[in-house]
């Protein structure tokens, strides 16, 4: 699953370079910092990257999340720190059982 998921962030981040001036480096992805002070995006360019990478999620691994949700904001090791964070994240996220609609 953690190959899957590599390969969906890696083509989200092909398809925002399409889009940049400044292109992003994608030679060492797994220890791109996404978000912060080092992080290769500002708040609203790491949302559109992240509904990219939630649609290719459920596309092609049928695995609805929320990469913008309270929770993933909200952790002690930001999931925006690293791919390899956000990765991590996701993984987790579906090891959690999750609560049935009522």
């Amino acid at each position: 699953m953690k190959d899957a998921i590599f390969t969906i962030i890696h083509q989200a981040l092909i398809e925002v370079n399409a889009t940049r001036k400044e292109k992003i480096d994608l030679q060492n992805i797994e220890t791109l910092a996404l978000y912060g002070t080092t992080g290769v995006f500002d708040s609203m360019q790491l949302v559109s990257f992240l509904a990219a990478v939630e649609e290719g999620l459920d596309d092609e691994l049928d695995i609805e999340i929320s990469l913008t949700s309270e929770k993933a904001v909200s952790q002690t090791v930001s999931p925006f720190s690293s791919v390899a964070c956000l990765i991590d994240f996701i993984i987790a996220e579906q090891q959690v059982p999750q609560l049935a609609s009522a």
